[in-house]
């Protein structure tokens, strides 16, 4: 074992005075092409400000997101088939309206 003092002499000797140039590309050169570039273009600081499509966003599509994003997969399933069918009904619905509109000539231009 090794006296106190010796120790300290250990420990220094282990110290390394050399100055490394960092600023050398042969010495550091980039791993990945293009990561320096886009490292100095994410400058940016992360912030607690909000995505500007979420900011647009009200306190219920916010709940409805999360509702969302609680369902299981087969939830998920169902709601994507109820919401087809919604849109299938929706567009029978307006074709029936149209045709409507078209019988009782409320769609057509005045004549000049």
């Amino acid at each position: 074992m090794a006296s106190p003092n010796g120790g300290d002499d250990f420990e220094s000797s282990l110290l390394s005075f050399e100055k490394l140039d960092r600023a050398s590309p042969d010495l550091w050169p980039e791993q990945l092409p293009g990561v320096a570039d886009f490292a100095a273009s994410c400058k940016n600081p992360i912030t607690n400000s909000l995505p500007k499509w979420m900011a647009e966003l009200e306190s219920e599509d916010i709940e409805m997101l999360k509702e969302l994003g609680s369902l299981t997969t087969a939830n998920l399933m169902e709601k994507v088939k109820g919401l087809q069918n919604l849109a299938y009904q929706l567009g029978l619905e307006e074709s029936r309206e149209m045709t409507r509109g078209k019988f009782l000539n409320i769609l057509e231009r005045p004549k000049k």
